[in-house]
This record gives C-alpha cells, structure tokens and sequence, in this order.
C-alpha cells in the first residue's frame, strides 16, 4: 500500500480502537499545517512542515504522528516525528507504518515499539501526572475565533496554553517573549477571553469575572488592545483616557476589562498617583505591554504601579529577548514560559523576511574646510565630525539631501516607507527634502510624525496604517515610531541614525516584518553601518547573564538612590507629560549647545559618491555580505553536483531542477537569494542557471535572449509547425519572466493562456503526453548552449 492507503486501511483504524475522535473531547486532526514555508520572492514558499496526525484531547494537543507507507520500516519516520513534536511543543510522538508502531517520549528519551496507541485518557495521564481543576476548564473553554476567521498558529498556541498553564498552577508572575507582528495582543485576547468565561479570579471560585487592567505606555498601544478586545460584551470595556480621570474626580470601576498607559495612573492630585484609589486588590490580572521598555526597572513608575497591584496576576509581554539592557524585566517577572523569535517567524513563514542595502557615502564623516561657509555656531577646526554628531551638534543639508535622493532612486517610490531620523528636527529636514524630490505630486506625501506633530501626526499615522490609503506613502520620526505601528504593507525601513540599542533595533526592524498580500521581503536602507548589528551575539542569540553593579557589587542592585527630580512642566517626580523630553541631551526644557550649521563649499554637494552593497538572508537566520553568502553558496555546492555538465543534465529537467532548487532553500540558498545575487554577479537577464554555473565554474552568465538564439536551430528540429508556435510563446515568456516559467507545474497554465483550454490545446498540440514531451524535450536542447 501507498502512504495514504497506509493511513486509510491501518493507521485511522487502530486509532478508532483507541477511542481517538469519537471518546468526548478527543480529535483526531489529519494533515495538520504547522508552517507556512519561508516567503520567496514572487510569492513562492519554502516546503512547508506538516504533520500527518496530530492527537488532541480536552483542548490540548497531545500527540503527533509521522505515517509511512507499510512498504517502509516505521523507524525511517522518527525523524519527522521527533521534529514535529519539537516544534508543537508536544511529549509524545509516533512513527509508524500500520504495522509497528514507535513511540518516542520527547520529555524522558524514552523509545521504543507498543502494541497500540494509547486512549486518549492514558495520554492525558501521562502528558498530566497531576490534575488541576484551572487547567482543565482553560482547556475546555473554546477559543474566540471571531467567528472562524482568525485560526491560531501553532506557537500562539503554544503561547496561550503556556500562560494559563502557569496561572493554573498558581504562578503570580508570567512573561511572555514574542517577536513583533506574531500576535502578542492577539495571544493576550484569548487569554482573557478564557479567563472571563470561566470566571476564574484571584479567589479561585468562580463567583465572578476576573478584573483584568490592560497596561501600556503609549495610548496608540492601549487604542490597539481596545480594538482587537471588541469580541467582548461592550459593557465589559473601559478605555480609561488621559484626562478622563482628572475630570471625573474618580477612578472608573464600572466594567471587567480597562485598558490605559500608565501616565494616567501615575498623575493625581497632591502627588498621589490615580491608581491608589483602587483597591490593591481590585484587579485579578494586570497585562503589561512592551515590559521590555522599563516596565520593570527599579527606577520606572511601572514598577510603582506592579507593586501596588502586587496581589494580581502578572503578564508581561514583550518582542525582545533577554538582553543587557531588559535584565530588570526578566528578573521582575523571571524565565518567559515561551519563547517565539524573529528568526523563528522568518523562517516559518509568518514573518516577512528581510534584504540590507548598506550604502555608504564619501561624506559619512566630515572635516571643516575653509572653503565651506558656517552658518551657524562655532565649528571645530581639525575635528572629524562621524555619525553620531550629525544632526546633534553639526547639520549639513546637502548630505541629507544626498541621502534623501539615493535613496528615492533606488526603491520603488509608490512603496510604503519609514524613515527614522536623529531628532525631531532632523525628521522635518528629511520630510522636507523627500516632498522636494518625489515623482509624486501629493503634497501630503512624506509626513513627519513625532511627538511635537500632536494630533496631526496621529492622523498621519493612522492614514498610513490603512491598507487602503497610499497617502501618505512615507514617513519621517525619531523615536516614535520604533514601537507600536501596526502597519502590514511597511516595504522600506530607511536608517538615518545610529541605533545602539539592541532593543529598540530589533523594535524597528519589526515595523517590516508583518505579512501582506504581495509582499515578498522588505528592505532596510542602511546609511549609519547599523549591519554589524546583525553579527552581535544579543542578535536573537543566547540570553545574557544579568551584571552586578559596578557600585554596590550585587545583582539586582542594592544601592540607595535619590528620587527623581520633579518635571519642571507638570511638577511630578514621575512627568505624566506625553511630550517626550529632549531626544539630544534627554532633559526638559533642552540644555542642548546650538549645533553647528554648514554649508558645503561650491561644488562639494556635486561630488559627493556613495557605494550600495546588498545582504542577505543567511542559512543561520542572519543577514550576511554578499561576499560571505557567496562563500558559503560555493561550499556547498559540491554537495549538489559535482561537474558543470551535472548541473546542465540537473538544470535541463524539470523535476531535477525542483528537487535542487528544493535541497537549495533548505540549506539556506532560497530562489529569492538567488535572484537577488543574480543582480549582483550576473546579468539580471541571465538565467538562475548562469549564477550556480558562475559561482562553482567561474562560466562567464549570457541572458536569456542569447540562450534562446543560440539553441534555437536545435529546439525547433524535428518539431511540428503547431509544437513550434507552442515553444516559441514558452520561450517568448521565459525570456521576459526567467525559470520560473519553464516549471512542470506552470505548463497548465501556459496552455490555457495559449489556447484559452486545456481541451484546444490537447486538439492542436496531441495528447498530454505529447505535450508534456515536447515542453521538457526542448528544454534540454535550450541549456546544451554553452555560454560565450
């Protein structure tokens, strides 16, 4: 029997026989997709990961199963069956082919063949050596699907099953570690949403909803978390405003679910915070979002806020991993019960890979000349101004303008773009010289948002979050926009400050990240040589160890500090002002030096030269130069074919051709890499040929033009005048569209656009057969051709 008469005649009825899918609460869930394959370019994926069977009892997924066909030993799936049962986060998992059954415990390494499958309460046993009530009903508590159009992905699953694991096993704390764009807010909903209908609260007795206070520090934040709360009853919801509570006079209570930043709870009459009118024990759970960003630092006001509801359950939620900056926040909230990185989500395929052009300039740094005209301030003779004082202490427009016009140049201007700038003002420059050289005649085409843009900049923004609107189609900020943008159809992250911090670095990179209906891969334009970035260790890496204090000796630090002076424009010790402070000395009012102004002498801003190199997507998950993914394509080619004329017998049938570009992706080489290098090393015109055929015999590329000419005196012998009109349209359109078109599964397609259907083609061209023959027939005649 083949595989799928395995399954049919042997596999799904021992599993009946062991209760599975019809005993109560038990599913048997065939063909279950747990990736989407990593995007390629033109919308193609990766193999995707799919596991034959997945076992699923009370709500929670049990076991998994590789099937093989009876022909094969059941051993030769234990592989597949021990990675999917890695990836879902699942103890027990079996290969088999109807006939043996093996069974693996991923938790003890205990293996070996059993007689049958276990029922679905024996797996429930062993999977739960301990009952607990809590877990149960959270298991047993559907999800809100929004009517089935949102379906979990396997790590949200894996996420919420964590979190209420850890509420029903008494844990006060919870962090949760998820990369931006995978859902945390999504993740967070359900959560909620099974706590409230099973009325659990911190009495554990079901007699009433739980009190749940959603905590972010940014009102776009807690506006995000409102909305994709609305499946709850209206009267449940309280949006708690930043004035809303100063002209009330008092705390609102009527509701389950309040959602606010803490600048409204930290602000109150006489130095007393709002939310000291609560009760301690008012709120049941407290969510706190983005905790990375202070949220549990001794010297944050979140901390104040954490304290004080002390009694509630806390959630964390946060994008970032454990790093030298969040230690606070791993130690306040301690080990995240799950874990879903950048390079998990790339990789999966629910994230939106990423290319680099890092572009350096002959004006990166700058040394005063006499012939160049100070403006303003008092330049420093002999001083190398670098990247860092550009836009802080010294300003040249012309460079601005510079980079302003390589980089309008080089991307595609109809293209949703963010740029992140030095300073406010630095922003409003850029905006400037964007709505100055644009192709566009809107005038709202570039806008600046940051915090001195109020209102007008909200509206701007939520313009450009909405997939329906192109205006405005770029974006110009500081520091605002690092986090809490919710914006798909991002295609271009434009770098024009430094970033050192690893957090907020990987905070920008996600405002790419999010899937959207033809978006293949975004790309960050790197004009501060941010790359290095991506080499450092903290990059999705291993989690640090947390530093003592250099003053004290101890970890967490134990040493007395003075309290924070008062806000000179609110009067709080704890500023409850929106208006971020200073973004170049970090004080309010500004204590900045008026900065350096310069114009570049006559003729300099003309000779200004820049030098753009692409990165790519690495087999380690890690943007590499186009030098070392060179190396490393060429070291492992040899694994694939060893002659040139291997690759040419591989490369001229389709199936061949599949099944290398197949093993290529998998080892870290997809087609979209490969199209991107083509540009770099070979004639964008050439064939994907011509690039593996360059790197491994250094084989000077020729275009598909040249390839279709030379071969076309042995493609069109022997062919009918029908075959040959056929042959040439394919040809026609694979000199316009490359490889892909010559793919087994595109022949379909091709016909129908040929001949309208299948049926005319078949009456023209013979059987399918036929067809078929002469469509991979020519193709070996087409790469005989020998290039030069």
């Amino acid at each position: 029997m083949n595989e799928s008469e395995t399954r049919a005649e042997l596999i799904d009825p021992a599993l009946a026989v062991a209760g599975w899918g019809s005993v109560e609460d038990s599913l048997v869930r065939r063909e279950f997709k747990i990736t989407d394959g990593r995007i390629q370019i033109g919308g193609r994926r990766s193999k995707r990961m799919i596991a034959d069977y997945v076992l699923v009892y009370r709500g929670i997924k049990l076991g998994v199963i590789e099937a093989k066909s009876d022909e094969k030993e059941a051993a030769d799936g234990v592989g597949q069956a021990k990675e999917y049962a890695g990836k879902l986060d699942i103890d027990t998992t079996f290969a088999t082919n109807g006939k043996t059954i093996y069974r693996i415990c991923m938790k003890t390494g205990a293996e070996g063949t059993i007689d049958r499958y276990p029922t679905p309460q024996e797996l429930w046993d062993k999977t739960f050596a301990e009952s607990n009530e809590w877990r149960d009903k959270f298991n047993r508590e559907p999800m809100n699907l929004s009517g089935g159009l949102w379906q979990p992905r396997y790590y949200q699953d894996i996420a919420i099953n964590r979190v209420t694991g850890a509420i029903a096993d008494g844990e006060q704390r919870v962090l949760l570690t998820m990369a931006t764009g995978c859902g945390k807010t999504a993740c967070a909903f359900e959560i909620a949403w099974k706590l409230f209908q099973t009325r659990w609260n911190l009495k554990r007795d079901g007699s009433r909803r739980p009190r749940i206070l959603f905590l972010a520090d940014r009102n776009i934040l807690a506006d995000q978390a409102f909305n994709a709360f609305s499946a709850f009853p209206e009267d449940a919801l309280v949006r708690i405003r930043p004035d809303e509570i100063s002209k009330r006079g008092r705390v609102p209570t009527n509701g389950s679910i309040f959602f606010t930043i803490f600048q409204s709870f930290m602000s109150g009459p006489n130095d007393t915070p709002y939310f000291g009118d609560y009760p301690r024990d008012y709120f049941d759970l407290v969510i706190i979002d983005e905790c990375h960003r202070g949220g549990a630092s001794d010297e944050s006001s979140w901390r104040d806020i954490l304290e004080y509801f002390s009694p509630a359950v806390q959630i964390g939620l946060t994008a970032t991993p454990k790093r030298k900056d969040n230690v606070d926040t791993y130690d306040y909230f301690g080990k995240p019960v799950y874990t879903y990185s950048l390079k998990d989500g790339i990789n999966d395929g629910f994230l939106t890979p990423f290319r680099v052009k890092r572009i350096k300039t002959t004006l990166d740094e700058y040394v005063y000349s006499p012939d160049d005209k100070v403006i303003q301030g008092q330049v420093e003779n002999k001083k190398q101004y670098k990247e860092e004082d550009f836009n802080r202490v010294i300003e040249i427009v012309e460079r601005e303008a510079y980079r302003v016009k390589i980089y309008l140049e080089q991307a595609d201007q109809k293209q949703k773009a963010i740029v992140f700038c030095k300073t406010q003002l630095h922003a409003g420059i850029v905006r400037d010289l964007i709505n100055q050289m644009k192709d566009s005649d809107d005038p709202n085409y570039c806008c600046r948002v940051t915090a001195d843009d109020g209102g007008i900049g909200e509206q701007h923004l939520r313009d450009f979050q909405d997939n329906e609107k192109t205006i405005p189609t770029i974006l110009t900020t500081s520091q605002k926009l690092s986090t809490g943008v919710d914006a798909r159809n991002v295609r271009n992250i434009v770098l024009m400050r430094p970033v050192n911090d690893m957090i907020e670095f990987k905070q920008i990179v996600g405002r790419g990240t999010r899937m959207f209906e033809g978006k293949d891969y975004f790309t960050i334009y790197d004009f501060v040589n941010i790359f290095d970035h991506f080499a450092d260790p903290e990059w999705d890496g291993d989690p640090v160890e947390p530093e003592q204090c250099d003053n004290c000796g101890q970890y967490p630090c134990i040493c007395i500090k003075d309290p924070p002076p008062e806000c000179p424009k609110c009067g709080q010790a704890y500023c409850v002002c929106e208006k971020e402070p200073c973004e170049e000395c970090g004080q309010r009012p500004c204590v900045c030096i008026k900065k350096v102004k310069i114009e570049l002498g006559k003729g300099k801003s003309l000779q200004i030269n820049h030098m753009t190199e692409t990165s790519f997507w690495g087999p380690d998950g890690q943007p590499v130069t186009a030098e070392i993914f060179i190396q490393q394509l060429f070291g492992k080619l040899p694994e694939f074919y060893r002659t040139e004329q291997e690759l040419r017998d591989i490369w001229s049938d389709p199936s061949t051709r599949k099944v290398l570009l197949d093993r290529l992706d998998e080892a870290g080489f997809g087609i979209d890499a490969l199209h991107t290098l083509r540009e770099l090393v070979a004639n964008p015109d050439s064939d994907l040929f011509d690039v593996l055929e360059y790197v491994s015999f250094e084989v000077s590329p020729i275009t598909r033009a040249q390839r279709v000419a030379a071969a076309e005196p042995m493609i069109y012998a022997g062919l009918s005048d029908e075959q040959k009109e056929f042959v040439e349209f394919v040809l026609s359109r694979y000199i316009e569209s490359g490889t892909e078109v010559l793919d087994r599964e595109i022949l379909p397609e091709l016909l129908k656009l040929k001949y309208d259907a299948i049926e005319d083609a078949l009456a023209v061209l013979g059987s399918a057969d036929d067809i078929t023959s002469t469509f991979v027939g020519f193709q070996r005649s087409l790469y005989a051709v020998l290039a030069g």
